[in-house]
């Protein structure tokens, strides 16, 4: 594995562990962003940030790739960091609301349904980008990575939807 690699799957593990961390914080309770900010907890406009980033970052940047392959190296590099850090923003959400008391308790089915789909696109992701056909063939890793991607796509709707009491 080059260097740069090894460097980049390292600050990757690293993001990864401060989410975990963080994560396991705020679900404890030993920090709060439970105030009201307008209509909505402070924490539920993080998670906004991070899904509109990846919502919107990410089709961009397939874009850019095709059409700058030049720049295919730096535009990968922006996609896995900036989308490890959305995935800290909606991990804290999720967290949160793990963490809610019984008598506030969320129904989880949307909500859960799309940490998973995260969470496996995150490892997809890091097994596609440092795999070096060790382990799984790229096609298979990168087949899963752009499948969860819709996953994210129709569950966010759904999720935004039955949170709005829409549906």
């Amino acid at each position: 594995m080059a260097k740069q690699q090894r460097t980049e799957l390292l600050l990757s593990i690293i993001i990864i562990i401060i989410t975990a961390i963080l994560m396991f914080a705020y679900y404890n309770r030993w920090f709060s962003l439970a105030y009201t900010v307008g209509p909505f907890r402070a924490i539920h406009y993080l998670a906004f940030a991070g899904t509109l980033y990846i919502a919107f970052s990410v089709p961009i940047i397939a874009y850019l790739k095709r059409r700058r392959p030049q720049k295919y190296q730096t535009l990968t590099r922006i996609h896995m960091f900036m989308n490890l850090v959305a995935f800290l923003l909606i991990s804290l959400h999720f967290a949160g609301q793990l963490g809610r008391p019984a008598d506030f308790y969320p129904e989880l089915g949307t909500g859960l349904a799309l940490y998973i789909a995260m969470v496996l696109q995150v490892f997809t992701g890091l097994a596609f980008r440092l795999n070096q056909k060790r382990f799984v063939k790229p096609i298979t890793t990168r087949f899963l990575h752009v499948g969860l991607a819709l996953v994210f796509y129709i569950v966010i709707v759904t999720h935004i939807l039955h949170g709005l009491g829409i549906i």
